[in-house]
C-alpha cells in the first residue's frame, strides 16, 4: 500500500491510518457532505447515542478492507496497488447516500428508478472525486464498480466481493459502529476472526470451517440487530413519516429532480428538514401535511405503531404482495374506509432488507462458501448450510407488517386493520 500520511483516532479500530490520496477523497464535498447524512437516519430518537455519520462508517469500511487487502497479498493473491485499490472503494461505497440514508432511497427509487449505488457510480465519475483519481493513476471507471460491488468478471472479480458480499467490509463495520452507538450489544462480533479465516475457492471469497463459529455469531448478530435497531417500531416510526413526508413534498421541492452532482450534494438531513418546514404555510394539503410530519419528527412526535402481523411459515408470495407500494396503498385505503381516518395518516410498513446478509449471486442465501483444510494443504469447498442449520433456519426476511397512524387515531385504525387482515393466511399470526 501507498505511504500513510495521516492518522484518523476512530472509536471502533482505533487509529485509522490514511495514504495522500485518500486523504485528498476525504477531503472533498462529496465526502465531508457524509458527515452531515446520519448513519441510522431516524435511530437516534429511540436510542440517543446514534448519531454517527456516513462518514465515520466510510472511514471504517476503508479500514477493512484495507485489512483483508494485507492478508490477501501474504497470501499472494493481490500486490500493494490492490490494496489500495479496494481501500479507496471502501472509503466511497456509500457516498452516493442520500438524506436520511435508506429512507431516501425509497423516494429515489419510486421516482427516479435509481439506486445510492448508482448514484455512487455517477458522482465517482463526474465530481472532483474522478480528478483524483486519475492524478493518482487510477481508473475512475475501475473504481466506480468495485465501490459498488459490480466490477465485471474477469482477473480478481473477487476483490468486487470485499465491499459486497456476505460478509462484506461494509457489513462488518456497521454491525460493530451501529452497536457501539446504539448501545445495543449483539452486534459485536469477532471481526479480526472472520478476516483472518478468510481465502479464495473459484475466485470467490470464503470462510474457513475452523471459524464456523465466528461466522454464525457474525449472521446471528445481524438478525439481532434488525429486529432491536434497524426495523424496531418506534425507529420505524420515525424513518417511515419521514419518506411519507420526503415523498409528498417532492416535486415542490425538488429531492429527485436533481440534474447535475452539485444538486444532489445539496442534500443532507438538515437541508431536507429546513425545506420540508419551509412548507408549514402551504395551501395544498400534502404540502402542509409534510411539513406537520417533519415538524413532529423534530418534536418527536411520531406515528404509533397500531397493529403487526407475523409471518412465521415463510410465504413468499405475501412478502413480495406487501413489498408494493401500490397493494399496500390500496389495503390503507380500505383499512382508511373501515375506521373512516384519512389514508394519508395510515402508513402500512414492511422490511425491504433482508434480515441476514448474503450474496444475491448465490442461488440460496445458506449456500454461504466454506472450505476445510486437507492434510495435504489442499482445501475442500463446502456450504454453510452443511454446517449450521441454526443459520439456514434464520436467513431470508423477518416477514413483519406493520400499520402505523398518529395516536389520535390509534384505536380506530387498530380494529380495522385487524379486520382487513384477518384475511390473511392462516400461517399468519396477530401481535398487537
Amino acid at each position: 500500500m501507498n505511504k500513510t500520511v495521516g492518522e484518523i483516532r476512530d472509536p471502533i479500530h482505533g487509529y485509522i491510518y490514511i495514504t495522500e490520496v485518500e486523504r485528498e477523497i476525504i477531503d472533498t464535498f462529496p465526502m465531508q457532505r457524509l458527515r452531515r447524512i446520519k448513519q441510522l437516519s431516524g435511530a437516534h430518537l429511540t436510542y440517543p447515542g446514534a448519531e454517527h455519520s456516513r462518514f465515520s462508517h466510510s472511514l471504517g469500511a476503508m479500514h477493512l478492507a484495507g485489512l483483508i487487502g494485507t492478508r490477501f497479498v501474504e497470501m499472494g493473491y493481490i500486490n500493494e496497488d490492490d490494496i489500495q485499490k479496494i481501500r479507496i472503494a471502501g472509503l466511497l461505497h456509500d457516498v452516493g447516500h442520500g438524506p436520511f440514508s435508506h429512507m431516501f432511497e425509497e423516494v429515489l427509487d419510486k421516482h427516479r428508478d435509481m439506486t445510492h449505488e448508482d448514484i455512487g457510480q455517477w458522482l465517482i465519475k463526474e465530481t472532483e472525486i474522478k480528478d483524483i483519481l486519475e492524478k493518482h493513476g487510477y481508473s475512475t471507471e475501475e473504481i466506480s464498480h468495485l465501490a459498488v460491488g459490480r466490477l465485471e468478471k474477469g482477473e480478481k472479480h473477487f476483490l468486487s466481493q470485499i465491499v459486497a458480499s456476505q460478509f462484506d467490509v461494509d457489513i462488518m463495520d456497521y454491525l460493530c459502529r451501529d452497536s457501539y452507538f446504539t448501545g445495543v450489544e449483539y452486534g459485536n462480533i469477532d471481526v479480526k476472526r472472520l478476516i483472518n479465516s478468510l481465502d479464495l475457492i473459484d475466485d470467490r471469497l470464503a470462510m474457513d470451517v475452523a471459524a464456523i463459529y465466528a461466522l454464525e455469531a457474525f449472521i446471528i448478530a445481524r438478525y439481532e440487530m434488525f429486529k432491536a435497531v434497524y426495523f424496531h417500531r418506534t425507529v420505524r416510526a420515525a424513518e417511515v413519516m419521514t419518506v411519507r413526508a420526503m415523498d409528498y413534498a417532492n416535486d415542490a421541492l425538488g429531492f429527485t429532480s436533481f440534474k447535475s452532482p452539485d444538486e444532489y450534494l445539496r442534500l443532507d438531513d438538515s437541508s431536507v428538514l429546513v425545506g420540508l418546514l419551509s412548507l408549514r404555510n402551504s395551501e395544498d394539503k400534502r404540502l402542509k401535511m409534510a411539513a406537520d410530519f417533519a415538524q413532529m419528527y423534530c418534536h418527536r412526535q411520531l406515528f404509533k405503531c397500531t397493529y403487526e402481523l407475523f409471518i412465521h411459515h415463510r410465504d413468499e408470495f405475501l412478502t413480495s404482495l406487501m413489498s408494493k407500494d401500490e397493494i399496500r396503498s390500496q389495503i390503507a385505503m380500505e383499512i382508511s374506509r373501515k375506521a373512516e381516518v384519512d389514508p394519508d395518516y395510515i402508513i402500512i410498513d414492511v422490511p425491504t432488507v433482508a434480515s441476514v446478509p448474503y450474496y444475491p449471486l448465490q442461488k440460496r442465501p445458506s449456500d454461504i462458501p466454506i472450505f476445510q483444510r486437507l492434510p495435504d494443504g489442499s482445501k475442500e469447498s463446502h456450504e454453510l448450510s452443511e454446517y449450521s442449520h441454526l443459520v439456514d433456519a434464520l436467513i431470508g426476511y423477518i416477514d413483519v407488517v406493520r400499520v402505523y397512524t398518529t395516536a389520535q387515531f390509534r384505536e380506530k385504525v387498530r380494529e380495522a386493520s385487524s379486520e382487513v387482515f384477518r384475511r390473511q393466511p392462516s400461517s399468519a399470526k396477530v401481535s398487537m
